[in-house]
């Protein structure tokens, strides 16, 4: 008895051993900064005088900002045109790129490339694409025809779909990266049997590959949504969040009122909607994936 409990208290602290570190760093970097922003969203605090006490005033301000809607709209339409697209290109060029073609190496890390570039420079050089007299985009969509192409990153209209296009475009191959390795984790065997028997390529991916699929998609849907709702490195170079406020989300409303403003009670409790919102879109994504599995 006494060398089996001591067998046990010899596993239970390797096991803290390995976590304890991963903890700690957690808890230093994340959790504490967490509670920290809670608190404070309940306050008043410029950083210069001591935090004063002010109860629900910075989400009463939040609910009657129009800028905050402003941006929690423009959030919304960059993920719900970032998901989907990334995703399906992502997954197309996954497919694509696991058959065993010529140079299909090369064009892997081609695909993948963009995502481990400096942001500033893929923002710079995609919006000298997008300059509406002078970029290739449009010269392009003159050559074939259309007349007055859009204003993209000085268009309220079009600097979202300018932003949207680039971010699909830089981190697609990272996501295809992650489709990759659910492919090759499919056992060829089902193709076979199922071309036996008279399944074309569509029928094929339609009921192999999409089902087969479905662990690696709620992950990449769950990532996607964390890193859309979260974007602001990109709008910031981009557009600084305009024209306007066309582009302006709710990580930049963030980064202006404590760090340009100094309201740091504010920001906090903005902060703290950012959290709910994401928590809540993930829990809900989490019972859905949980529900198509029974």
């Amino acid at each position: 008895m006494t060398t089996h409990a001591a067998r046990r208290r010899s596993r239970t602290l390797v096991g803290w051993a390995f976590i304890l570190p991963n903890f700690l760093g957690f808890a230093a970097l994340t959790l504490v900064p967490v509670v920290i922003a809670l608190a404070l969203s309940f306050m008043r605090w410029d950083s210069y005088s001591d935090p004063e006490w002010a109860g629900l005033d910075n989400f009463r301000r939040m609910a009657g900002s129009d800028t905050f809607w402003t941006a929690l709209t423009n959030t919304t339409y960059y993920a719900a045109g970032h998901i989907p697209l990334t995703l399906a290109a992502s997954l197309g060029f996954a497919v694509l790129l696991n058959r065993k073609l010529r140079g299909v190496r090369f064009f892997r890390t081609a695909l993948f490339f963009p995502y481990i570039t400096s942001l500033v420079a893929v923002a710079v050089v995609w919006n000298m694409l997008f300059s509406p007299e002078f970029g290739p985009v449009n010269q392009l969509l003159r050559a074939v025809g259309v007349d007055g192409p859009p204003g993209w990153t000085t268009s309220t209209t079009w600097a979202m779909p300018a932003v949207i296009l680039t971010s699909v475009w830089r981190d697609m191959g990272y996501y295809m990266i992650i489709y990759l390795a659910g492919l090759q984790g499919i056992p060829a065997y089902l193709y076979e049997a199922a071309e036996m028997d008279g399944a074309g390529p569509w029928q094929r991916f339609r009921h192999i590959t999409v089902p087969a699929l479905r662990p690696t998609t709620f992950f990449v849907v769950i990532m996607l949504t964390i890193a859309s709702f979260k974007v602001f490195d990109l709008v910031q170079v981009m557009t600084e969040g305009g024209p306007g406020r066309s582009t302006l989300v709710l990580s930049q409303l963030i980064f202006r009122e404590g760090i340009t403003e100094g309201r740091f009670g504010y920001s906090s409790a903005i902060a703290m909607v950012l959290f709910v919102v994401v928590l809540t879109v993930t829990v809900v994504q989490f019972r859905l994936q949980r529900r198509s599995e029974r």
